[in-house]
């Protein structure tokens, strides 16, 4: 029997992490309610050198594509992050018990992705906040669901050069 029958059969499914997810969700809702009442919309707020907080409505995706078509985005990237949603829970439900950082990884990428379809269901557009400059050249204002999403996609990405648990150890004894 190979190891991820064997997790799911004994409970080990890496579903677990789900909460993490939540967790997620949960403090992006929080922290885009607290922008949305303390913020006056389109003014900075500076915190630090190179950190204002900056209330903005992206009705676009990243960076804030397609933010200046007619509404038709709207469902489409609502469209979008439940399927990509529905794909990383059956992902997750495939990984073994020792894949953690793998689970970890598709957990923050999924919160995120729900975090950031709350708003466009609820709203029309994705609540933004963080702004991050450098001089003249501003970054754009992103939320902690797009943080969560950064952070799990560069989690996969060092996970993709990670040696596999046991590695080192094979061909040793041949």
């Amino acid at each position: 029997m190979n190891q991820t029958v064997a997790d799911r059969a004994s409970g080990g499914s890496c579903l677990r992490w789900l909460w993490l997810a939540l967790v997620v969700v949960l403090v992006d809702q929080g922290s885009k309610v607290l922008a949305s009442a303390m913020l006056t919309y389109g003014e900075p707020l500076p915190v630090m050198p190179l950190f204002n907080l900056t209330l903005l409505h992206n009705t676009g995706a990243a960076f804030s594509f397609l933010a200046g078509a007619s509404g038709w985005q709207r469902w489409v990237f609502v469209a979008l992050a439940m399927v990509v949603s529905v794909v990383l829970i059956r992902w997750l439900a495939t990984l073994s018990r020792h894949e953690t950082w793998l689970a970890v990884a598709i957990a923050l990428i999924l919160g995120g992705a729900l975090g950031n379809v709350y708003d466009r269901v609820v709203h029309g557009y994705v609540v933004d906040f963080i702004h991050v400059y450098w001089g003249d050249h501003h970054f754009p204002a992103f939320n902690l669901a797009d943080s969560a999403i950064t952070s799990g996609a560069v989690m996969m990405i060092v996970d993709m050069f990670r040696k596999p648990a046991g590695e080192s150890n094979r061909g040793d004894n041949a």
